[in-house]
């Protein structure tokens, strides 16, 4: 099984110590990039969940080694030149956070003894108190000896509604997490240990906080909210961290002047810089101190002089920024995107120069209600094993399973994508040709207070480059109706367009002329035959291998179609519920269909006999067919009544056409969310329609 397209995004990168690598949390694994040149250098397996933080050890020798955190309850030691796993640590509690002071930052120990490595970890409590036995889950932040593990440590240091990231100080002296409008601050023990109680401080703020950070020299900590604004306080700590000599850092604890200051936190001032017009989600200070870096959904780097309390941006990304992380030696920075791409840059600056980029699949619209028609399905190049993605940003992605990266994008929609933006236009639809010369997409400008919407059918054809650019654009092809599907002829410039208005069209591409000499295509595209079938929304359209027969589905029916003439053949079957999906097995003489809603059905029906085959009772999420072969894999929900039998949230079934017993199987896992705000993913790392088109093809 191919796997590909994993989250880069879900935790923040690491570099090694030379910042030649740059070491990413994808799914189960960690996956180590090149930072020259974007490309996949190697892998560290041997988790079995997601893994939540990677933190590299600092060397001055060379030495490659890090630790990693998994939702599997394990921290794994690491040499990641080698790549092998030195030491598993078992917590037995789901880990969503860890950072580890002590290699930061060296810790007073007795005698000559090796230091131990202390880490602090927030996890997901999984038994309920005695004292309140109907408690949710719940977060809790706890410490743990790396060096001389026995268990994880009884001392709860913080609890909390779910589990919170945790924020070390470049330093290694501080610690904090962000809970509600709240943050909590502990100083670092000189004598750590799994046992060592941590002064702690609470800072206080009128609205939610997002994300926080530590000045790298002095004892400053700023923190971005819901609204956009950073809030800096200065010299935090300066009652409860109070040293025994009345000073730290050689400064005076004179509380008499607090300017900003809420409820009488443990701060000398705070001051507010707002910029941001929505959620701050990526805060950092420079390595000297100078400078604020702040990024939020509007995907704008904001860098803020703090002596001058001036700002400058750095241009659009198009996508909200998530994570800022710095070099060991500051020359690279890497920004991570919410569409699940990282960008290795130089030191922030005008113009902005750019190393290298790592992308995996993009995520689609996050509403899919927001059109009728819109459709998740992705389109497959069997023959290059490029996937075609729609994304947020009015593009088609083109992603390579083989290569695991992405390829190129075609821009379809020729507007700037602004992520802060209400949604006005979306790319609803991208189908292939089956030799991946051609490609249809749909585009769709919602309306403004029910005015002014209206739908785009565009025809792209393949150039010398191996890229697609725009051959036809048809506005409003099917009047004011939504597309429902779009299907190319195997072997023809032919394609189909099915509406929910009740109608379908063929559209045909010019032939091949011949012009002094040498043969050039006129790739503009016309509507060759308009048919119907009792005024029924036209759900699903699909062609026989040979091209021969276009098989459309009206509603609950199916339809046959001579595609040439334009002259209706059959008309077969009576399904449950509308059918949303055709497909033809193959060169086979059946024909696949799919329908949805309160009684979903997968049918096969026989095209020699007009009949019904076999069918299953089964919530279908994607199918695929083998193009030269009679088999075809789908992806089935399983209901709950199932989940004794099989391990899982659905199923990949491997059929022959002719039989109703499945050939092979594999079960898959939809994981849950890390958090309540995170999105979910697919346990494999791949989305459930990339799992049924690579198993089937």
């Amino acid at each position: 099984m191919i796997r590909g397209g994993q989250n880069y995004v879900s935790s923040a990168p690491a570099f090694s110590n030379d910042g030649k690598r740059l070491l990413v949390c994808s799914g189960s694994t960690v996956s180590i990039f090149s930072t020259g040149t974007g490309s996949l250098v190697s892998s560290l397996e041997g988790h079995t969940a997601s893994v939540t933080a990677v933190v590299v050890v600092p060397s001055s020798t060379g030495l490659s080694y890090c630790w990693t955190a998994s939702v599997d309850g394990t921290i794994r030691h690491w040499d990641f030149s080698v790549p092998e796993c030195v030491n598993i640590i078992d917590l037995c509690l789901p880990i969503f956070s860890m950072v580890v002071p002590s290699i930061l930052s060296p810790r007073e120990e007795n005698g000559k003894t090796p230091p131990n490595v202390i880490a602090y970890v927030s996890v997901q409590g999984i038994k309920a108190p005695p004292d309140n036995p109907t408690k949710p889950l719940y977060g809790q932040i706890r410490k743990c000896n790396l060096t001389h593990f026995r268990s994880v440590s009884n001392l709860i240091m913080k609890e909390t509604e779910r589990p919170e990231s945790l924020t070390i100080s470049p330093s290694g002296n501080f610690l904090g997490i962000k809970d509600k409008r709240k943050l909590h601050i502990w100083a670092v023990p000189k004598k750590d240990s799994d046992s060592a109680v941590s002064k702690k401080i609470i800072l206080h703020h009128t609205k939610t906080l997002t994300v926080l950070a530590f000045h790298p020299t002095e004892r400053t900590v700023a923190a971005g909210d819901v609204t956009g604004r950073i809030l800096i306080w200065h010299e935090f700590g300066a009652q409860k961290f109070l040293s025994s000599s009345g000073l730290i850092n050689g400064r005076s604890t004179d509380q008499e002047n607090k300017d900003g200051v809420r409820q009488n936190d443990d701060a000398e001032s705070s001051v507010t810089r707002h910029w941001h017009s929505s959620g701050v989600s990526c805060l950092s200070f420079s390595s000297d101190g100078a400078f604020l870096y702040s990024g939020g959904k509007e995907g704008v780097l904001v860098i803020w002089r703090l002596d001058t309390k001036k700002n400058y941006c750095l241009p659009r990304f198009g996508s909200p920024l998530l994570y800022f992380v710095d070099s060991p030696d500051r020359s690279l920075f890497s920004i991570s995107h919410a569409d699940n791409q990282m960008l290795i840059l130089k030191k922030p600056s005008k113009p902005m120069e750019i190393i290298s980029c790592i992308s995996g699949i993009k995520p689609p619209l996050s509403s899919q209600d927001i059109c009728e028609g819109l459709s998740s399905r992705v389109a497959f190049d069997c023959t290059s094993g490029l996937l075609a993605v729609q994304t947020e940003n009015y593009a088609i992605q083109f992603y390579s399973l083989f290569a695991n990266r992405e390829v190129y994008e075609v821009q379809v929609c020729e507007r700037n994508h602004q992520p802060v933006d209400e949604v006005t236009v979306v790319v609803s639809l991208v189908e292939l040709s089956v030799d991946g010369s051609m490609m249809g997409t749909v585009d769709v400008k919602l309306p403004e207070d029910g005015i002014g919407g209206f739908i785009c059918l565009k025809f792209w054809d393949l150039d010398d480059n191996k890229r697609f650019s725009l051959s036809t654009l048809i506005y409003e092809p099917h009047r004011d109706a939504h597309i429902s599907a779009v299907a190319f002829h195997p072997t023809r410039p032919m394609a189909v367009s099915t509406s929910y208005g009740g109608d379908f069209k063929i559209w045909v591409c010019k032939e091949e002329i011949q012009q002094n000499g040498q043969m050039v295509r006129n790739s503009g595209w016309k509507c060759h035959a308009v048919g119907s079938y009792k005024n029924k929304a036209m759900r699903a359209a699909a062609f026989s291998a040979d091209g021969s027969v276009l098989a459309v589905a009206a509603d609950t029916v199916i339809t046959l179609w001579d595609p040439n003439n334009n002259v209706l053949i059959a008309v077969i079957g009576e399904t449950p519920m509308p059918i949303t999906r055709l497909v033809f097995a193959g060169k086979s003489d059946y024909l696949l269909s799919v329908c949805h809603g309160s009684k979903p059905q997968l049918s096969v029906w026989s095209m020699s006999k007009l009949a019904a085959s076999w069918s299953y009772r089964l919530q279908i999420e994607a199918v695929s067919s083998a193009i030269d072969l009679s088999y075809f894999a789908v992806l089935a929900l399983l209901p709950k009544s199932n989940e004794c039998t099989f391990k899982g949230d659905g199923i990949i079934l491997l059929f022959k056409v002719t039989d109703p017993v499945p050939v092979a199987s594999w079960s898959v896992t939809k994981i849950k969310p890390l958090l309540p705000n995170c999105g979910s993913s697919w346990k494999s790392q791949n989305p459930p329609w990339l799992m049924a088109e690579c198993v089937a093809n």
